[in-house]
Formats: structure tokens, C-alpha cells, sequence
């Protein structure tokens, strides 16, 4: 009797017990310090290494084991294309930083800084391969469904860099366009990662589903919550210099809705600022800031991301699996929620 009980106990615990999301993030972290990349020439994989070396949270292929680890626990399975996606994602950083000639990432002068424009373009194509040779590095059962999943999203985040660099140039970006550019550019890479977990480890189809718009919701909350820390962060946690979007008339969700909700003198001055070509920085996001806060665009935002942070909960409520098991993702959602870099 004895016996049975501690088996079945046994079998229990096996079924509830998950990894911590601090768990997942150390095998990332050694996943990361165990990539080696093939020398030489090395000029042209220091980048490569210098920009993994900068950090982060690690969410994107922290995802992707989570995922794995809500059916199976042998989620060493699924680190090489894991792997892939933070490599995947740093290099649109590097490019991304390029393009916006940003000079700061985490606190750290970016790539194109420390070497120079062409060293970052190059360097960041050698790491679009690498992400693909590891993400290919995958069971051939599971090998086709991956690839095409990585390849789409890849395609779409290009796409939405596109839209995004487009709009600078546009005074009518609407907030639905918005947020159909923040979905390609932000979203659509987190929902790889948790559908690519949920592929890798047999989940059934519906679940596979249901993760990937768990991670479409949280990456658009995710990403109104970047536009409201650009605005109203603190510039030592968040990692760049506050009200950059603000400087470089980036189409937010805050300043497309000022455009739509300010009137009068408040439009007029809206309208002066993104206009003006010379002016003093700390003036123009004071200003600006100003006028968000009298049209309660904060507020707005907050109501948005809460929105798009129910629907995630809908979709994790929605899996095969137990409350138990939804747990940490569901941690990993409020973290999320109520970051401040």
C-alpha cells in the first residue's frame, strides 16, 4: 500500500512539477555562453559576440522551452532552436539599431559604434545564418513545420520594419496600421517561440494555436508598454535615453492618438513640434509629454495593454493543461505587464 502511494504520489508530482522561469533563464544563459562561432575570421564574429554579451531578459527563447516544458520535461530537446531565436532576434537589433543610428543598447554603445556601418551589416547577416543553421539543427520530424514557422516570421518582422520606416514619413498612420506594424515588427516573434516549443514537444493543435495568440496578445501589450516607458520610464532602468521615440517623431500609439484626439491650440502645437527641425531636446519631449499627459494618452495606453493582457489570459486558460502548468507563463505575462526596462 505504502509502495503504491509514494508512485502515485510520484507520478503527481511529475505531472505538476515545471521549470521556473529562473530556471529556463540559466540553461538560455548557458546555452548562450556555449555558442561558438566559426573562426576566422574573428573581426567578423566579435559583434556577434559582443551584442549576445549585452543580455536581456531572454524571453524569446525562454518561450520556446516553456512552451516545450508545459507537455515534456527533457526541454534540452529543444535549445538549439531555442538558440536560434535569441540569436535571430539579436541580430534585428543590430540592424535596427543601424537603421535608427541609435547609439545606446542596454546601456552599451551598439555595434555600428564600437566597430563601424559595414561591420554591423555584415556581421549582422552572418547572424541570420547562424540562426538558421541552428534553428535547421532540429529532429527531422518535427524539422519542415519549424522552418516554415521561422522563415514566415522572419519575413514578417522585415515586413514590419518596413511598415515602421515607412510611417516615418507619414503624418496618417492610423492607430489600427499601428498596431499591425507592432504585431510583424514586436509580437509575431514571441508567438514563434511559444508555437515552436508547443510543435517540438506534440502538443495538440489547439493548444498550439492558443499559445501562439497567447503570445500575439502579449507582445502588443508588450510593446505599449515600450512606448510608454520611451515616454515615461526612468533611463536607468529602461536601458536608453527617455523620450527618443518623441526626438524622432516616431509613430507611437501615443503620438498617433494625440494627432487624433488634440484640437485647437493643442494641435497646433503638436503639429509645431514635429515640424520643427532645430529645437532644444529636453523643451520638445517636455512639451510633448505635456500635451500626452493632458489628453490622458497614459491612460488610454494602460487601458489598451490591459486589454490585450486578458485576451493572453483567455488564450493560456484555454490549453489542455492544468492551472498548475499555466503558471509561470502566466508569471512571465504580469512580469511583462509591469516592467520597467
Amino acid at each position: 500500500m505504502l509502495a503504491w502511494r509514494a508512485a502515485f504520489l510520484f507520478l503527481i508530482f511529475q505531472l505538476v512539477a515545471m521549470y521556473s522561469f529562473e530556471e529556463i533563464q540559466k540553461k538560455v544563459e548557458a546555452g548562450i555562453e556555449g555558442l561558438h562561432f566559426p573562426y576566422p575570421p574573428k573581426s567578423l564574429y566579435e559583434p556577434i559576440e559582443y551584442i549576445l554579451s549585452l543580455g536581456g531578459k531572454r524571453i524569446r527563447p525562454a518561450l520556446v522551452l516553456m512552451a516545450y516544458d508545459l507537455y515534456r520535461d527533457d526541454v534540452e530537446r529543444a535549445m538549439s532552436p531555442a538558440m536560434g531565436l535569441e540569436v535571430f532576434h539579436n541580430f534585428t537589433l543590430l540592424h535596427d539599431d543601424l537603421m535608427d543610428e541609435a547609439d545606446m543598447r542596454r546601456n552599451r554603445p551598439t555595434v555600428h559604434k564600437v566597430w563601424n556601418a559595414n561591420t554591423a551589416i555584415l556581421s549582422g547577416d552572418a547572424m541570420l545564418i547562424a540562426a538558421y543553421r541552428l534553428v535547421g539543427d532540429t529532429e527531422p520530424k518535427y524539422l519542415k513545420a519549424v522552418l516554415d514557422l521561422f522563415t514566415q516570421t522572419a519575413l514578417e518582422i522585415c515586413g514590419g520594419q518596413q511598415y515602421d520606416m515607412e510611417f516615418e514619413s507619414r503624418m496618417d498612420v492610423t492607430e489600427d496600421e499601428y498596431m499591425e506594424m507592432i504585431r510583424l515588427k514586436t509580437a509575431v516573434l514571441l508567438a514563434c517561440g511559444l508555437k515552436m516549443g508547443a510543435i517540438l514537444s506534440e502538443a495538440p493543435a489547439a493548444d498550439v494555436d492558443n499559445l501562439y495568440q497567447f503570445g500575439i496578445n502579449i507582445g502588443l501589450a508588450f510593446q505599449l508598454q515600450d512606448d510608454l516607458l520611451d515616454v515615461y520610464g526612468d533611463p536607468k532602468t529602461f536601458g536608453k535615453n527617455i523620450g527618443g521615440d518623441i526626438l524622432c517623431n516616431k509613430k507611437t500609439f501615443l503620438l498617433i492618438n494625440a494627432f487624433q484626439r488634440a484640437t485647437g491650440e493643442q494641435k497646433a502645437a503638436l503639429e509645431q513640434w514635429v515640424a520643427r527641425k532645430d529645437f532644444d531636446a529636453a523643451e520638445k519631449i517636455a512639451a510633448v509629454t505635456g500635451l500626452y499627459n493632458a489628453l490622458n494618452l497614459k491612460e488610454l495606453s494602460e487601458e489598451r495593454m490591459q486589454q490585450y493582457y486578458a485576451e493572453a489570459m483567455k488564450n493560456l486558460a484555454s490549453l489542455s493543461v492544468g492551472k498548475e502548468k499555466r503558471a509561470e507563463l502566466e508569471k512571465i505575462a504580469s512580469r511583462l505587464m509591469n516592467r520597467q526596462s
